[in-house]
């Protein structure tokens, strides 16, 4: 199975809008008749992640099988890990994606873990359904919560609008990222981010002239400046040249939103240009396409 990277917020959709970007996780998992869990992992915290039933997919896949009432069963789990960890790329929400989409590959009915409970299981682990979503449906989402039940819309994006994400080489916790956030905001920075995420829905679904006024924010992105410094000069870098550039999801990866990024230096790979840019050395993943969620596949 595949699951991709995600960015959320895009701005000022503060844990509501949210994109699949083209990097991807590859899984295979496979039942055995004993009680033992067997996982390799390649790439992303092949050094670090635990080898265990703590493992976030292990953990994810057996509370899919609890949600449906199938029985448990031994696994063996291999995993490439492609999406960068530590860096706003909703790398915990893919492996919980990943864990629910190999049980609804393993139970005889998949239907009973439609998208919509996926969604449901998905939220009780990352807390919010920003990410989740769109590693569920792929391209663009909307998600919300109706008291303590998430639910997601698609989103239409016009053909033409391309992203590009740039990772650096240094993490940042989400809990740190949050921990700085104030618990109240003044109401005119609310009304304002509530009128650039109308803008930004219309920007991506054919007006992308408007793109830049529409991933202006006010809720997290200043407020989290001092922990995310390289982030906040690439972001700063970039909008100064007009290019839509918010900070993925909680940072300090940074996101572009736009048509013809390659002619803007964007292409995938370590771009020159971006050496030293808030003393880090960036690399970006460039995506034309609309980038699908999880797929699973019996073999």
């Amino acid at each position: 199975m595949t699951v991709p990277a995600t960015a959320g917020n895009l701005g000022p959709g503060f844990d509501a809008l949210g994109l699949a970007l083209g990097v991807v996780d590859e899984i295979e998992v496979r039942a055995v008749a004993s009680d033992d869990v067997v996982l390799e992992i390649e790439g992303e915290g092949a050094d670090t992640l635990p080898r265990d039933e703590s493992h976030l997919v292990v953990r994810a896949l057996r509370a899919a099988l609890d949600h449906v009432g199938a029985s448990q069963t031994g696994l063996v789990i291999r995993a490439h890990n492609r999406i960068p960890h530590g860096r706003g790329l909703g790398s915990s929400a893919a492996a919980v994606v990943a864990g629910i989409s190999a049980a609804r590959g393993l139970i005889a009915e998949p239907e009973a873990l439609s998208p919509e409970v996926a969604l449901e299981i998905a939220t009780s682990f990352e807390g919010h359904p920003d990410n989740a979503a769109p590693a569920i449906w792929g391209g663009a989402t909307v998600a919300w919560m109706d008291g303590a039940m998430p639910h997601a819309a698609t989103l239409q994006v016009a053909a033409g609008i391309e992203t590009a994400v740039l990772v650096p080489g240094s993490v940042l916790p989400t809990t740190q990222a949050r921990s700085v956030l104030p618990t109240q905001v003044p109401h005119r920075d609310a009304a304002f981010n509530a009128g650039r995420s109308a803008l930004l829905v219309a920007a991506l679904a054919g007006q992308p002239e408007h793109l830049f006024a529409a991933t202006e924010d006010r809720l997290h992105q200043n407020y989290r400046a001092d922990v995310m410094p390289a982030a906040m000069a690439m972001m700063s870098h970039l909008r100064e040249q007009g290019l839509a550039a918010v900070v993925s999801g909680a940072g300090p990866s940074v996101l572009v939103m736009g048509a013809g990024l390659a002619q803007h230096g964007l292409e995938s790979g370590m771009p020159q240009w971006a050496r030293g840019i808030g003393g880090e050395n960036w690399r970006v993943v460039h995506s034309v396409e609309r980038v699908p969620g999880a797929t699973t596949r019996r073999i």
